[in-house]
């Protein structure tokens, strides 16, 4: 999967070819076409939030499919 990655606050986000997660137990895999960050995440990025877990992905605000489905996951 690609993804802009942060990998140290007030640097730019890095594009980068990971690989592709799997979905663990109740979780979904979902492919995101479109993704937004909130004004938290430009926090981290503007280093004003103390020890965030780096490398970061950022964006939690999605649009997208779900691709696969995890172990007891109730796909309904």
């Amino acid at each position: 999967m690609r993804a802009m990655v942060l990998d140290k606050p007030k640097q730019s986000l890095q594009l980068r070819d990971l690989p592709k997660p799997k979905p663990g137990r109740g979780q979904l895999l979902v492919r995101v076409a479109t993704c937004a960050v909130c004004r938290t995440d430009l926090h981290v990025v503007d280093g004003e939030l103390p020890d965030p877990k780096l490398p970061l992905i950022l964006g939690h605000q999605i649009v997208g499919r779900v691709q696969e489905i995890g172990e007891e996951t109730d796909s309904k």
